[in-house]
Formats: structure tokens, sequence, C-alpha cells
């Protein structure tokens, strides 16, 4: 098939690679290290990591690359990036240790602040989305025909919502509790970007997140995402945007399809459960 923007089928293969570089870590006996934020890192986030360094400066050599495993780069150097690729080698590492299949690599192009295209790989099943506003989105399952995505209008009451498996804080549990009072809704738990990929394939209606992100954990799929018809924005409504800012926080989003009919009632469901517990919409949800 033809690829709506030239960088993108080299971008999908090095993602696919980084997939196969992380298998042999997985359901293996890992070291485990934590970080300063106290997030656990692995050898094979570490391996990913180097592998789509190495690909990614071949594929653009004049692109530079924010990358969760080497992301302390002053801001006095990203505030002049034009273009950049913004990477998690392996999404859901806390899965991964847990022997879970729930993780995976995300690779996001990032101009102007703005998502141009997203690439998730799941590695253990070599499932490939990629995707992005105006570029369209697809699904490519092991061994098959990449297939196009997009999501209508989905149910006016009663939805699918998809929640995290792990992290929480008092205003997730609020915004879910308030959804769940006002919508017939069921709950599907998943992990790492895979959420905002199930609801690219219309298998999930809406995915609410108030509880922290960072930018590496939500570019690529929201590029997957909107391709596909959807939305990733933050409590005013504004889409998720990664212009260089000293933190590399997310603020609390809501992931849902453009059509949704009641938008604007998860928008200010989300205001107030923000509000509620003392933090301000338009800032990041931990500070």
């Amino acid at each position: 098939m033809s690829h709506p923007h030239p960088l993108l089928p080299a971008v999908i293969q090095a993602v696919k690679e980084a997939g196969e570089a992380i298998l042999p870590y997985w359901r293996s006996t890992l070291a485990v290290t934590q970080k300063a934020d106290d997030s656990p890192v692995t050898e094979a986030d570490l391996a990913a990591h180097q592998l789509l360094v190495q690909r990614l400066s071949q594929i653009a050599p004049d692109i530079a690359i924010l990358s969760e495993e080497d992301c302390k780069i002053p801001l006095d150097t990203r505030k002049n990036w034009q273009r950049w690729w913004l990477i998690d080698p392996l999404d859901g590492t806390r899965s991964f240790i847990r022997g879970s299949e729930e993780f995976t690599v995300n690779v996001a192009l990032i101009e102007q602040g703005r998502v141009v295209f997203g690439v998730v790989g799941q590695p253990t099943s070599g499932c490939l989305w990629w995707g992005g506003a105006g570029l369209g989105s697809f699904v490519c399952p092991p061994g098959e025909a990449a297939q196009m995505l997009f999501i209508g209008q989905p149910p006016a009451t009663g939805f699918t919502l998809s929640t995290n498996r792990t992290h929480s804080n008092p205003a997730q549990d609020a915004l879910i509790k308030a959804i769940e009072m006002r919508f017939a809704v069921q709950r599907q738990k998943a992990s790492s970007s895979l959420k905002m990929c199930l609801l690219a394939e219309g298998k999930v209606d809406l995915y609410p997140r108030l509880a922290p992100t960072s930018q590496w954990d939500t570019a690529a799929a929201q590029g997957v995402l909107e391709g596909a018809g959807g939305l990733v924005v933050d409590a005013q409504g504004e889409p998720l945007s990664y212009s260089p800012k000293e933190s590399l926080l997310n603020p609390g989003f809501i992931s849902l399809p453009a059509a949704a009919s009641w938008r604007e009632e998860v928008l200010q469901l989300a205001r107030d459960a923000l509000s509620t517990n003392g933090i301000p919409s338009g800032f990041d949800t931990q500070q």
C-alpha cells in the first residue's frame, strides 16, 4: 500500500525491529532499576531505545530525538526545535515486568508542537498501528494487509470506557464516578498506548485520563487516533500539544471520537473533577 508520509515506511519498520529487540527480555529474569521519578526501567527499555535512536538517526539525521530514556535535554536546547521524534521505547514497563502483553513501542513525529504521525507497535502480537491528522489511520495485524480505521459516532448513552490498570488519582476517580452516574458505561481496563489504539479501532468509546502522563506516553497513539477521526483534548477542549516547555508532563486529557454527542458534557465533568480536587484545568495534573 502507499503511505501518506514519506518517512512512515521506515519508521514502521524501526518500530517493528524495536519490538523484536524487546521480546527476548519478556518473561525472563530482569534487572529492574528505579528512575528518579520512581518509574522502573529494564534492559529491554534500553535495548529498544538504542535501536530506535540508531534507526531514526539514519532515517532523518536532521531531526532531533526526545526519548523517555534520554529526556534530560535542557529547554534551552529544545525550545529551538521545529521537528523532533518523540519516542517511548517501551510503554507499559510495569505491565512488561509483570509478564503482561500490554506494552507497546511508540514513535511520533512532532512539528511545531503538533503530532504529524504516530506509529505504535505491540511486540507480543506483532500488531502495528499508524496514522495522523489528515493522513488517515491504519492497523496491520501480523501476516495481514493493513486496514484503514475510521470511528464514527459512538452510542449516545451506553458506551465502553477505557481505564488504566495501574495509575489513578482523586481527580481521575471522581471523573470516572461522575461519568458512570450520568451514562450507562462499561469499563475496560488496559495498559500503555493500547487504550487509544483500541479507541481508534472503535473497540472502546472513551478514554479519560486525569492521572499523570508524560508526552512520550501519548503522542504516537494520539496520531493514530486523530487519523481515525478521534480527538485527544485537554479539559478546555484544546488538542493535546507538544510545544517545548520545562515540564514533559501532559495536562489531564480526554480521548474520544470527534463525533461523540456527549463530548461537551464529558469535558465539563472533567473540569469539575479537576476543580474539586484543586487542580486548575489548564495545568499539569502533577506539579
